[in-house]
């Protein structure tokens, strides 16, 4: 079975370690431990994501890239509006 939460990285991006940052309260708070995923390391993800990481992957479809939308990962993981992480 597939992580419900991956975040597509490359080692020296910014905008990945910002979405790694806004991710990690949201995850905990949902009983979730996302997995890092380095699109360098596998040829195929580089091929269809290398270009727009960060991306978050739900349950193994895409849900966001470049940046979370955050509010609609709060929702598609059922936490209630306005809570922190």
């Amino acid at each position: 079975m597939a992580e419900r939460l991956q975040l597509l990285v490359r080692a020296g991006c910014h905008l990945c370690l910002t979405a790694a940052e806004q991710l990690a309260p949201i995850a905990a708070r949902a009983g979730l431990e996302p997995v890092q995923v380095d699109v360098d390391a596998d040829p195929e993800l580089q091929a269809e994501y290398g270009d727009r990481v960060p991306v978050l992957l739900l349950d193994g479809r895409e849900h966001s890239y470049f940046t979370l939308d955050v509010p609609r990962l709060r929702r598609d993981l059922g936490l209630p509006e306005g809570t922190a992480g």
